[in-house]
């Protein structure tokens, strides 16, 4: 009589167990939902924070939408440069979206300027889509996407010189992440010619 299991009783795939455990991931998402626990707790202690569902429900898709897209971009090269850029890149686009819904980066959250910040991520994923998220097309994608916000934080910063300065440290963020891709390009290159 043969005695084998159905594939769907399959002991899991040690790879799989191995991925789920990565001290990594499990950090990312504890930082998740800290970020949302916190707020909850906050309420109770001070009138200053007052999240209503919606505020959780926003939160919740914008961390859960972070997470999705730096796994999916970490998991396109083993390259590490690759994968540095692409966390940085991932955490910039969340960061200017909860500054921008949270305070605004110029003026308040109200001022129709800042609609302008939203266009710069826009500018990003178009950018990496059209290179097919090759490092070398992400590099320049995310320069633009650095000159465009530093362009905005320099008119921004005649209407509120703190705000424009706040915004042009995002600049330094997308920078950042163009230089990291640019290094991951730099090394596939390299990888390539010593394999000829």
């Amino acid at each position: 009589m043969d005695d084998h299991r159905n594939d769907s009783y399959a002991a899991p795939d040690n790879g799989r167990l191995k991925q789920a455990l990565n001290p990594w991931r499990i950090s990312a998402r504890g930082l998740a939902l800290l970020l949302l626990v916190l707020p909850a707790i906050a309420m109770h202690y001070t009138p200053q924070v007052r999240w209503d569902e919606t505020d959780f429900l926003v939160m919740g898709l914008m961390l859960g939408g972070t997470g999705l897209a730096a796994e999916w971009l970490v998991r396109r090269s083993p390259n590490p440069w690759y994968r540095a850029a692409s966390v940085v890149s991932v955490l910039t686009v969340f960061l200017t979206i909860w500054a921008n819904l949270a305070v605004g980066m110029i003026g308040s959250e109200d001022s129709p300027f800042n609609l302008l910040f939203a266009g710069v991520p826009i500018i990003a994923f178009i950018g990496s889509a059209m290179a097919r998220f090759r490092p070398l097309g992400m590099a320049i994608s995310h320069g633009a996407a650095a000159a465009a916000q530093a362009g905005i934080a320099a008119m921004g910063a005649q209407i509120d010189a703190r705000g424009g300065t706040f915004s042009a440290l995002f600049a330094g963020l997308w920078l950042i992440a163009a230089v990291l891709y640019w290094l991951a390009a730099s090394r596939a290159e390299g990888a390539s010619k010593s394999s000829r």
